[in-house]
């Protein structure tokens, strides 16, 4: 464990399909081989228990932000680097995220196009929500916000996991007060 270690927020954005969980495995991997203390949080596991009683509407979106948001800062207090892996589609929920977080909150942006999200759904939820089976997917019955100031943009369908891996180490270390040493 890095004695010095102080605690951050990397927070992982795209649509589902984007390859959040995969690479939110990898990252908190390398830096716990470095001697870190991680945290990965994803979207679906906090959807299924913490925050099972909420829904997909406007409303619920933002109280399961929020909701994450407040653990993070209790997290933070830890000095856990804490990974989390959500689609975040709204830019006010990414504004909220920030403002609360601070300067220990990291938006990487995982771009990728729907097309290519489709190909990688193992759990068939864009054929879902293009047969209606599924109400206000993110990507198809509900819209998704560009991000305005990520601190890193991801181009997923052109990177090799382990180039993405790499790029968001880099930034997560050298954000660390005293450049993760």
């Amino acid at each position: 464990m890095k004695a010095h270690q102080k605690g951050m927020v990397v927070w992982l954005l795209g649509h589902s399909g984007a390859g959040k969980s995969t690479l939110a495995q990898m990252l908190a991997h390398r830096l716990e081989t470095d001697g870190y203390r991680t945290l990965p949080l994803d979207g679906d596991v906090v959807r299924a228990g913490m925050n099972s009683d909420l829904g997909f509407s406007d409303a619920d979106r933002l109280e399961n932000i929020r909701r994450v948001a407040e653990l993070c800062k209790i997290l933070l207090e830890k000095d856990l680097i804490v990974i989390c892996s959500f689609i975040t589609p709204m830019q006010s929920h990414r504004d909220l995220l920030r403002k609360t977080l601070g300067d220990r909150y990291l938006e990487i942006y995982l771009e990728c196009p729907i097309a290519i999200c489709e190909q990688r759904d193992v759990k068939g939820l864009y054929r879902k929500a293009r047969n209606h089976e599924i109400e206000n997917f993110t990507g198809i019955g509900s819209g998704f916000d560009v991000p305005t100031q990520p601190d890193l943009t991801i181009p997923t369908a052109l990177w090799q996991a382990d180039e993405c891996a790499e790029a968001v180490y880099r930034l997560t270390i050298g954000a660390m007060p005293g450049g993760g040493i």
